[in-house]
This record gives C-alpha cells, structure tokens and sequence, in this order.
C-alpha cells in the first residue's frame, strides 16, 4: 500500500492516464462527436450542462480547446454555447489541477530547479490569481501545461478555478462567436471575431518572445566576477 502512495509511483499512473486519454483523443476525436448527435428533445439547459461536462472531460484529455470553442458556438449559438464552452473550460481545468495536484505535485516540486521553472513557481505561488488570470487572457502557455504548472506550484483552488472563470472568457468568445456565425463568414460578427483570434493570438506571441528575452537577458549580460589581488602574495620574478 505504501508502493502504491509512493509520490513516483502517483506521477507514473499520472503520465500512463494521460497518454491513454490522448490515444483516446486521437482515435475517437471527441471534438467531432460534440458537434454531432444531441438528442432533438433534449432541453436546451441539460444539453449545455451535458455539452460542458463533455468539454471538461475533452479539455482534461488535451482536445484543442478551440475547436471545442467553435463546436459550442455551432451547436448553442453564442450566449448558451459561451456558458457551455466556459462551464466546460474551468470543469477540464479544475480536473487537471486535481490530478496535477494530487498525482504529481510531491514528486515534482523537487525538480523545479531551472529559471523559467523557479520564476513561475514563485509567481504562482505568491500572486496566483494575478499570475493565472494573466496566463489565461494572453495564451502563450498552452492551456494544459498551465493547469500541470499550477498544480505543482502552491497555488490555491479559488484563485485558480477563478482566473481561469474570468481570463478565458475574451478568447473563448471570440471562438464561440466564430462557430456560430460560421455559415456566414462575410458577416460582421464573423469577422470582428476572427480579426479578435488573430490579434490576440499575435499578442501572446509578442508577449511570450518578450518574456522569454528578458528571462534570458540578465544571464546573457551578467559580467563575469572579477577576482580581487590577493594580498601579500608573494611577488613574480627573481
């Protein structure tokens, strides 16, 4: 029993689940069968309370979430497929978070030795509302490695579950608003929605290539230490 609560052994079960579910992914493809098949009667609350335990499930197991954004935008339309998708959003978050958390975090945190790795275990650990909230409005860091990096950090489950509630609503609407109004692309919606996609996403690159410069400019541009004479050594030559 002691083998089995082993922090290795909890982060091995971890990695075996999450490699099946992305086979899963990959042979199934859930994204498709979310757009396809709901029951003609259903009502249209329990399609999007069921269409959100989906995506959660979907997200957890690494399905884009932008195509799961564009499929509750197809299905719903764009005030009930935006609940759906945000629902959907912080249920796959928090399921990570969970697994991360538990699974992985003992084992983990011992190995977060490098810079990157240190300064964002610090600023989740200390600003974890501020620090997800502002990963989740510029998506530079995929959706899934920021759920695994929080939950390895101390970051708490309310500020967690919180940012991710409000940080992903800009973006998860832009994707939502773009599924439903798909079959018209000349549309305004359509295209103010697209141009939001293109932006944002040409943001998270700027954000994350600044990022990474100013992590890497100290260790480039730190002088090498000098060396003090030592005193009273005793002189060269005859």
């Amino acid at each position: 029993m002691s083998l089995l609560l082993a922090p290795w052994t909890r982060l091995s079960l971890l990695v075996v689940l999450l490699v099946a579910a992305g086979a899963c992914v990959l042979v199934y493809e859930p994204q498709r069968l979310l757009s396809q098949g709901w029951p003609a009667g259903l009502p249209v609350g329990a399609a999007v309370l069921l269409f959100a335990g989906a995506y959660g499930l979907c997200t957890a197991a690494f399905v884009p979430r932008p195509l799961l954004n564009l499929a509750a935008g197809a299905v719903f339309g764009t005030w009930p497929g935006l609940a759906a998708a945000v629902g959907g959003t912080v249920l796959g978050a928090g399921i990570s978070f969970g697994l991360g958390r538990v699974m992985g975090q003992e084992a983990l945190r011992p190995l977060l030795r490098g810079r990157w790795l240190k300064a964002a275990d610090a600023q989740l650990s200390g600003h974890g509302f501020r620090s997800v909230l502002a990963v989740r409005i510029f998506p530079g860091v995929p959706f899934a490695a920021a759920n695994y990096l929080a939950a390895v950090s101390r970051c708490g489950w309310v500020p967690f579950l919180l940012a991710t509630a409000l940080g992903t609503v800009p973006n998860t609407a832009a994707y939502v608003i773009a599924g439903a109004s798909a079959s018209s692309p000349g549309s305004p919606a359509f295209l103010v929605s697209f141009g939001f996609i293109a932006v944002s996403g040409a943001v998270a690159a700027a954000v994350a290539w600044r990022g990474r410069h100013r992590l890497a400019g100290p260790a480039a541009h730190e002088p090498s230490p000098v060396h003090p004479p030592v005193v009273g050594a005793a002189p060269h030559g005859p």
